[in-house]
């Protein structure tokens, strides 16, 4: 028997509430302790995806038939390398980058990142 199309809204529902659990899990299994505040975030984003299908609300936040939103997804990933040990890269952070400083070598020759 044939299913028809997976819808890919609900796939993505799914992806994101297995994340998260497989997150949890792998927390609890390498005996991590999530702060408050990442406990308290995993829960509600898994409460909200299972209730509206998506853990945002605003539709520029996320791309369309996504469950998770840039941030909430990246914030996951971070819960997750603590979960899995891995260290913090140190400075780095989303978004954010040093004064100055230019995405494309070919444009740092006049050092202020004009050109």
């Amino acid at each position: 028997m044939r299913r028809g199309p997976a819808d890919p809204r609900e796939a993505a529902r799914r992806a994101a509430l297995n994340a998260l659990r497989r997150t949890r899990r792998k927390a609890e299994r390498a005996g991590v302790d999530l702060s408050d505040w990442e406990g308290e975030f995993l829960g509600s984003v898994e409460t909200r995806i299972q209730t509206y299908g998506r853990a945002f609300g605003d539709p520029e936040k996320g791309a369309p038939g996504q469950a998770l939103s840039a941030l909430q997804h990246r914030k996951l990933k971070e819960i997750a390398a603590k979960a899995s040990g891995e260290a913090p890269i140190p400075g780095r952070r989303f978004g954010h980058r040093r004064p100055g400083r230019s995405r494309r070598p070919e444009d740092s020759e006049g050092g202020d990142g004009q050109a």
